[in-house]
């Protein structure tokens, strides 16, 4: 079963946040609390952690602005 990769709220005012870049690529084996992407929101950079583990597949694209809770991609 698939975990999906939501863009997580940080900030209480937070609202959408753009990925910087993305620290695995897309296919990778990825472990649960590895850091996975980083995330510019609110003048801030924060590293964002792997909520499970397994194949990563992107669909969020760097540079991109989205919404908090978008899919960013999932985990298999």
């Amino acid at each position: 079963m698939a975990t999906d990769i939501l863009l997580p709220k940080i900030g209480f005012s937070m609202t959408e946040a753009q990925i910087a870049e993305w620290l695995a690529e897309d296919g990778a084996q990825v472990t649960e609390g590895q850091p996975l992407y980083l995330l510019e929101a609110d003048k801030s950079a924060n590293e964002v952690e792997s909520p499970a583990s397994g194949t990563l597949r992107i669909v969020a694209q760097p540079g991109e602005t989205y919404e908090v809770g978008t899919i960013l991609g999932t985990i298999e």
